[in-house]
Formats: structure tokens, sequence, C-alpha cells
């Protein structure tokens, strides 16, 4: 049934009385430089904030062996965060609604070279209606969009009339085990909201993602005798090409997968990182660079990897150096799947239902062929997992930012979503 239009009027209104502090909310969680490994003191506020609100905690650390275990588990590496995971559960007086898992996560990517931003990258800062900031789209907008959701209902006196858990994770940006340990840790939910910067549509499908590393060794020789011997760096040159040509296969085929057709270019192959060699004048002995490229929904991690290795493999055979001394592929971060989310389930429905009121225009979908979180709920939990935030531009990038008009009526389909799918009660 659908919200009253009342109370749905009323729960708008209170979304808009209190989105200031929300922003002020945002900035906060901006100005913790979260990155991989370093989330820590923005965590720790994160569980201060829930704690506060009543809710019941929980704060614990990844089981490395549990993760590995699991089919949807991705390699640690030294690299892999320590931090906690947060969760604060909120339980109704009468549990009368459907029940909810609400996420997202506050590990953040490298900001880049400061010159290249307009303003200091971990400083946020407004211009019109652009919040700028790393990680302000890149989800710390949806993270605070969360607890203002309780917020704005207990300000009209009302809350869930069903569990909500709250989950705050982190190595979404580099494994996706965050989120996967939550499942692990038991956190069950009859739907899952979560709110990635995703142009203020519902994703209807994600890509899987694989993360490696491919080590090179070469044959050091002094520069003036360097036919004698064999540089790292110029044929890992030779192996990113045949990567690339794996990524052109991959594209071709994209037409078994009629989600992701219309996108021009669904796979992509990124080489982000690059290192190598000791000394100008010495041929180098050693290079490695570190990759990450898509696979489709439906195709198994093991399989793509095996894909991987026999492309490395294959083009090392018509080197006379690395035929004999073949490289090295180091799986060190996303091993995940991509999902497709079914369409028809009522989770979706109720919020295409709370969008088209907040906003005023029926919901759109979208296809990424990006990870996201929402893989752990789709393919394990079999329960609807929807991804929807706000509109954003550069993330990843120098200056990202989100739309703030975008992020309040984001703010408005979740309050109006929450209300309706878990039911209120007076507080």
């Amino acid at each position: 049934m659908s919200l009253d239009a009342a109370l749905a009027a009323k729960i708008l209104k209170a979304v808009d009385d209190n989105f200031d502090r929300q922003m002020e909310f945002t900035k906060t969680l901006v100005r913790f430089a979260s990155l991989r490994g370093a989330e820590g003191p923005c965590q720790d506020f994160v569980y201060a904030e829930m704690d506060k609100r009543g809710w019941s905690m929980d704060r614990f650390a990844m089981d490395e062996d549990a993760i590995q275990r699991h089919p949807g588990g991705s390699p640690f590496s030294a690299d892999h965060s320590k931090a906690p995971i947060v969760v604060g559960i909120h339980r109704p007086r009468q549990e009368t609604g459907r029940s909810l898992i609400l996420q997202s996560h506050v590990d953040v990517v490298p900001a880049g070279p400061d010159k290249m931003w307009s303003r200091p990258a971990f400083e946020p800062h407004i211009e019109g209606d652009w919040f700028y900031g790393r990680g302000g789209a890149d989800m710390k907008a949806g993270h605070a969009a969360m607890f203002a959701v309780f917020d704005a209902l207990k300000s009209i006196g009302l809350q869930p009339a069903a569990t909500v858990t709250v989950q705050s994770v982190v190595e979404e940006e580099a494994t996706g085990n965050g989120a996967l340990q939550c499942h692990l840790r038991g956190y069950r939910a009859e739907a899952v909201l979560i709110p990635e910067p995703e142009e203020e549509k519902i994703i209807r499908a994600n890509a899987g993602v694989l993360w490696f590393r491919v080590e090179v060794a070469g044959l050091p020789v002094h520069v003036s005798h360097a036919g004698s011997g064999q540089n790292a760096i110029e044929a890992a040159f030779g192996l990113i090409g045949a990567l690339r040509g794996l990524e052109a296969q991959w594209n071709d085929k994209k037409g078994e997968h009629p989600l992701f057709a219309p996108d021009p270019h669904p796979i992509n192959l990124n080489i982000g990182k690059i290192e190598g060699g000791d000394w100008a004048s010495s041929v180098p002995a050693w290079c490695a660079f570190d990759c990450r490229i898509a696979i489709y929904p439906g195709e198994r991690p093991e399989a793509m990897r095996k894909a991987v290795e026999a492309t490395i493999a294959s083009a090392s055979l018509n080197d006379r150096f690395l035929s004999n001394n073949p490289p090295k592929v180091v799986w060190n971060g996303f091993t995940t799947e991509g999902y497709v989310l079914e369409p028809g389930s009522e989770a979706e429905a109720v919020l295409a239902r709370a969008h088209q009121t907040a906003t005023g225009k029926p919901l759109e979908e979208l296809v990424t062929p990006a990870y996201l979180d929402t893989r752990v709920y789709a393919l394990y939990d079999k329960v609807p997992a929807l991804c929807y935030g706000p509109i954003s531009e550069n993330i990843h990038g120098f200056d990202e930012r989100f739309s703030i008009a975008s992020m309040k009526r984001v703010t408005r389909s979740m309050a109006l979503f929450v209300a309706e799918w878990c039911g209120v009660e007076p507080v």
C-alpha cells in the first residue's frame, strides 16, 4: 500500500528542514582522509553518531579465513585495511514492517597531486549547487543521508517500524570484503539500499571486477651493451598490449549480455600503476604493473582469471627471455562477480513510488560497468539489492563533486522509501 499523501508531505518537509544539518554532517565525514587502511578515525566518528541515536552497536574486524573460504571473497594483501566495520541496528518497539539494510562505505581513493585540485581535497567546499571534496560523492553524501532519514523521521515523532541495520564498511574500493564480512557476520534483511552516486537512477546491473599485478623479470647490463640484456620495462609494454587484445575480445562479446550491449565499451582494462628499474644507465631488471579489468555478470572470476593468465603466458612465449623467465600474475584485490537486479520486486516498486513523489519524475534505470557492494546481497542473500544515489561528477578524479539539489531529492526518496517499506511508529 502506498504511503498516505499527508504523511508523505510531512516527511518531505522534515527532510528539507533537516537538510542544512545533513550537509554539515557530510562535511565532517569528508574532512576525514579515510584512505585505504586509514579509515579508523572516521569509523570512530560514525560509531559515536550511531550510538548517539540509541542503536544497538557492533564493531568488528575482517575474518580473513572466513572471507577466503567464501566464493565471493577477494584476496588479502599487505595493503588490505585493518580498520573496523561499524554496524548500528535500529530496533522498533513492535516489528510490523519489513526489515532493511542501509549500507555505505567510508574508504576513499587517493586524491592525487594537490596542485590538480582547485581546493584541498579533504577540505569540503560548496560552489553553487556543487559540493566538492574527495569522497563527498563516493560516497559520504549517501552515508550522511542514512542518518538524515532517521533524523527527519524523529523530528516528526516517528521511527521505522522494522529492524533497520545501518552498515558502515571499508574495503569497498579495493576488494568488496567489507560488505561480504557483514554478510558473514549474519546480518540479513528483506531488502538492501546502498546510496551510491548513481545519477538518481536505480542500478539494473553492474560488472564484476578483477585486480591483478604482473611482475616482469629482466636481465640487467650496462646500457652500453643493452642488446645483450633484457629490458623488463619494455617487455611489460608488450604484455600490456596483449592484455589490450583480451580487453577487445571481451568487448566484442557484449552482444551476449543484452544489458551491456548499448555501452560502447563496457569492459575496461586500466593500467593503474607501474614501477620498475633501479638506475638510468642500467637495463632494468624488473618491472611490475597493477591492473583492473571488468567482467560481465554471470561470468565466474576464476574462469576469467585463467584467461588473463593464459594471455600473459601466450605473450611471453614470443619473447626470448620471458619464455624462459615467465612473468608472475599476482591476484591482489577485487575478484568479484557482477550481478543483475531482476525487475519486479516489491522493494523496487516502493522505491519507484518514493522517487516519483520526491522528484515528480519516474525512476529510470542504469547499467554500470563498475563494482558495487550490492553484489553481495543480490548474489548471496538473494534479496532485492537497490543501488540509488545522487548526481555526481569526477568520481575518482580531481574536484570530485555531487549536486546538492540532487542529494536533497535522493534523501527525500530514501525517507519515503524507508517509511513505506519499513512502516513507521511513534518514537
